[in-house]
């Protein structure tokens, strides 16, 4: 069980295509299908927001895998920044353009759902991104290739 962030999606849908790896989509379309990877609200404006149009195309399609955060994952996200240290995470740049920031909810769903984060994200000593908001709460936090080689 899953939650992907947006940043897999995007490496997903721009260097993976359809045409050229059926086997890897047809297994990420059956997990989808069985609810096994989900995603947030707020991955899909970051996906609609992207460079990738087949994952905007996709994204519009899809019923049921973004999920609207709930009181659960509220609380959650309200724990993750009462971390003063991450409150970093939240980046000045995007707040003034009015950007959009899905991994607090991302983590959220992770956490209150007992599901695994996928992010292109890595893990630095003293960092604020999601493998380290993941490793504070105890959220399994994989890569993408992680996640390839769990799922065959």
């Amino acid at each position: 069980m899953y939650v992907f962030d947006t940043s897999p999606l995007i490496k997903l849908f721009e260097n993976y295509y359809r045409s050229r790896f059926p086997s890897l989509w047809d297994r990420f379309d059956g997990l989808v299908a069985d609810k096994r990877i989900v995603s947030t609200r707020e991955c899909k404006h970051e996906c609609n927001d992207g460079p990738a149009d087949a994952l905007r195309d996709w994204v519009n399609d899809q019923d049921g895998f973004f999920h609207t955060p709930g009181a659960a994952e509220g609380t959650y996200v309200g724990l993750i920044y009462s971390v003063p240290h991450f409150q970093q995470n939240i980046e000045q740049r995007k707040l003034l353009n009015g950007g959009r920031n899905a991994d607090p909810f991302i983590i959220a769903k992770a956490g209150t759902d007992n599901r695994a984060v996928v992010t292109m994200e890595r893990f630095k000593p003293n960092g604020a991104k999601i493998p380290n908001i993941c490793a504070h709460f105890g959220v399994e936090c994989l890569s993408v290739e992680q996640f390839m080689e769990r799922e065959g």
